[in-house]
């Protein structure tokens, strides 16, 4: 156990547990030799009963308190420096440079829950001064269990979207590190436990659990104590920890976001105008980052007479070089994945050289026919390759896009002749995903108070919520209403002398009414 503030559980200092496992080096293609420890039942059961007595003290907490920590929690990765981002890079074989953008990413979550809580209007007040008087506000929910994401070692791990969210609100956080960047983790957590220590946060607000099982996270998320779940990563996985959290005793919600193949639709009209054009932008967005965004552009879809599109697509993606992923268990199934396809019946459209240990970027095609009879073609397959439909009709295309699953993302490219034309296709995307965008690429999510990073099953469970952008703080919160409450029983939030815009129901009707 470590002093006030967090815990850091699965380093090597401590002599619980005998359990361990490596990090390894995708680009050298070894593994890294300090060894983290398998948090054990035992530990996993302190971390979570810790940050349970931490919540009944951090929930109280007025939310300048909350917004100074997780200010502190930036300031502290920020000086990490040099070193956080060699050691994630070495774990995850991403760029430097791509890695000091996530870190920037990473502290300005912090930074904008800190100023959003600050502001105080996230909570939502409503006052309804009938008979009976009847208030209402957001409260936290309690103890909530982050589980990182192997793909954003940063923005989506130990210190991302989900722990600030889940500290903004004033809930209490265990984190499980994912096994591909231990090191890394390791480091965050440090800058977490010394900025709760500066600020004065209780013991048990933030603790980390390293684990390369499966155990591991099925032990935190099978704990009495622990409120709710947030997880980024794979269908199964994001489902396996669904399926127990509602099989509890006492089920508690699930925030899974578990990826999607994002259909990008190029209408006719703008493909005569800018095929070519497009054919790089599309190649760019499907090979950012060796592919292994959960935005990336997995499906495409066109209709007939897009010759100029498709040469340049197949004669780019051959000058393609492969790339490195993140873990040799991610490069394995993304081959693997492109095998099922084809005995499946896609064709190879075109494909970059292969590489040892490395990714080669890959097109593929299905008729709509093919894709319709079997929805699992249309099924993630992670990395750098996307899957062509090719619609005969707009109807064709209507009756594909109705049969896609729930997605994180549709993006439409089309001129405004051809948008007018087929207002349908956006009438059916509008059901089908949480971020619909026209003329662009679904690569690169925007951190900002309109984002919505979620989407219907199996994108996200649940559809109604955001990973990104402020209103993902409403995933750790409830609704609580107060009636007939005297004054000074009343959190400040809910009292008339509250200065902050507030929902008040005047002449039958709901309206925003700003205070003095």
């Amino acid at each position: 156990m470590h002093g006030p503030g967090s815990q850091l559980i699965g380093n090597t200092d401590s002599a619980e547990g005998t359990q361990t496992f490596q990090a390894f080096n995708p680009q050298q293609q070894e593994w890294i030799p300090q060894p983290f420890r398998e948090a054990t039942a035992e530990e996993i059961d302190r971390a979570v009963t810790l940050a349970a007595t931490a919540f009944s003290t951090y929930k109280k907490t007025a939310a300048s308190q909350r917004a100074a920590f997780l200010r502190a929690i930036a300031d502290g990765i920020v000086a990490l420096g040099d070193e956080l981002i060699n050691t994630a890079s070495a774990e995850s074989g991403l760029p430097l440079t791509r890695l000091q953008g996530e870190r920037d990413r990473t502290t300005g979550q912090l930074r904008l829950f800190a100023e959003l809580i600050t502001e105080g209007s996230w909570v939502n007040a409503r006052i309804d001064n009938g008979t009976p008087d009847v208030r209402q506000m957001q409260l936290p929910l309690g103890v909530i269990g982050v589980f990182g994401a192997s793909n954003f070692p940063l923005a989506f791990s130990v210190a991302g979207g989900d722990t600030a969210a889940a500290l903004a609100a004033g809930c209490t956080v265990v984190c499980k590190a994912h096994p591909a960047h231990p090191h890394t983790s390791h480091l965050v957590a440090g800058a977490i436990r010394t900025a709760a220590q500066k600020t004065g946060m209780p013991d048990g607000v933030f603790s980390l659990l390293h684990g390369a099982t499966i155990a591991t996270g099925q032990q935190l998320a099978v704990h009495p104590l622990l409120s709710a779940i947030a997880f980024t990563g794979s269908f199964r996985g994001g489902k396996a920890l669904y399926d127990t959290a509602t099989r509890r005793t006492v089920p508690i919600p699930v925030f899974a976001e578990m990826g999607s193949v994002n259909p990008v639709f190029f209408l006719p009209g703008i493909l005569q105008e800018k095929g070519e054009t497009l054919a790089t932008q599309f190649l760019q967005s499907l090979t950012m980052g060796t592919g292994q965004f959960c935005t990336n552009p997995g499906l495409f879809v066109t209709q007939a007479g897009n010759d100029a599109f498709m040469e340049t697509l197949q004669k780019n993606i051959a000058a393609l070089p492969a790339g490195c992923m993140l873990t040799p268990g991610i490069l394995e199934a993304y081959n693997k994945g492109l095998g099922q396809l084809q005995h499946a019946g896609a064709r190879v459209l075109g494909k970059a050289q292969a590489a040892s240990h490395q990714a080669a970027p890959a097109l593929l095609q299905v008729s709509v026919q093919q894709a319709l009879a079997d929805p699992a073609l249309c099924h993630e397959v992670f990395g750098p390759s996307s899957l062509h439909i090719r619609a005969d009709s707009p109807e064709e295309l209507y009756r594909l896009a109705a049969a896609l699953e729930g997605q994180l993302t549709a993006t439409i490219h089309g001129t405004e002749e051809d948008l007018r034309q087929h207002a349908e296709l956006v009438d059916i995307l509008r059901e089908k995903a949480g971020r619909i965008v026209i003329n662009g690429f679904p690569t690169g999510v925007a951190v900002n108070h309109a984002m919505v990073h979620g989407g219907p099953w199996p994108a996200t469970t649940p559809a109604a919520g955001t990973s990104v952008g402020t209103a993902a703080i409403y995933r750790f919160c409830r609704p609580v209403c107060y009636q007939d409450f005297p004054a000074y029983l009343l959190p400040p939030e809910l009292q008339n002398s509250n200065p902050l815009n507030i929902w008040r129901l005047i002449n039958g009707q709901f309206s925003k009414d700003a205070l003095s």
